[in-house]
C-alpha cells in the first residue's frame, strides 16, 4: 500500500489515489489532525499560534499530516493531499527534469504571467515579480517546488474549476504538456 491511512478516511484517500498516475516508492503515512496551524517551522494541532494550514509533509520520516477538516470537503481533500504528494515526487524528480521545470517558470516571469494554480505557489511568486536576478535563489526555487505541486494538483487531483486556478490558460498548457512528456510511459518516483 502506498498510502498508509486510518481505516476510517478509505473512502477519500482511496478516490485520490484513483485519479493519480502510477506512482512508485516507499509508502507513505498519512496522518489526520484537528485545526493545524503552522508557526516557527514547527507544525501544531488545536494551538492559537501559527497560520491556519491544511497540510505539512514530512518527506525524510514519509510522513503526511492533513487537517480533519478536509474529511467534509473530498475535493478540496483531493487537491492539497495531491499537492502533498508531489512534495515528495519533486525530491527524487532528478536534477535535470527539476531544472527542465525551472526553464519553464523562468519563460513564465520573463513573460510577466501572472496568476497560479494554487495559493502555494502564488504567495511565493509575488515577491519574485519584476525581478529577474532573483531567478535561482533560494525564494526561487521554494516557488519552483511549491509551482510544481500545485500544478500537479491541478493536473491529477479531479478539479477543473477552483478560485485559485488563475494562471492563464496558455501557461497551464505548457505545464500540462511538460509534465505528460517529462512522466509519459513511467511511473512516477515518491
Amino acid at each position: 500500500m502506498l498510502l498508509k491511512h486510518p481505516p476510517r478516511f478509505s473512502k477519500s484517500v482511496e478516490a485520490v489515489v484513483e485519479r493519480l498516475p502510477a506512482l512508485e516508492g516507499t509508502s507513505i503515512e498519512l496522518r489526520f489532525r484537528p485545526e493545524l496551524t503552522a508557526g516557527a517551522r514547527k507544525l501544531y494541532s488545536r494551538r492559537r499560534y501559527g497560520q491556519p494550514v491544511f497540510a505539512a509533509s514530512y518527506i525524510r520520516r514519509r510522513i503526511i499530516v492533513l487537517d480533519q477538516e478536509l474529511q467534509q470537503d473530498p475535493r478540496e481533500m483531493s487537491r492539497i493531499l495531491t499537492h502533498e504528494l508531489f512534495h515528495f515526487v519533486w525530491v527524487r524528480l532528478g536534477n535535470r527534469f527539476r531544472q527542465q521545470y525551472e526553464a519553464l517558470l523562468v519563460e513564465e516571469l520573463k513573460q510577466h504571467a501572472r496568476g497560479e494554480l494554487g495559493w502555494s505557489a502564488e504567495s511565493r511568486k509575488a515577491p519574485l515579480a519584476g525581478k529577474p536576478a532573483a531567478v535561482h535563489n533560494v525564494r526561487f526555487l521554494d516557488y519552483a517546488c511549491e509551482s510544481f505541486c500545485d500544478t500537479a494538483a491541478w493536473l491529477y487531483a479531479g478539479l477543473r474549476q477552483h478560485p485559485e486556478f488563475t494562471l492563464a490558460d496558455r501557461h497551464r498548457k505548457r505545464r500540462s504538456d511538460w509534465f505528460h512528456a517529462t512522466f509519459l510511459n513511467r511511473r512516477i518516483p515518491i
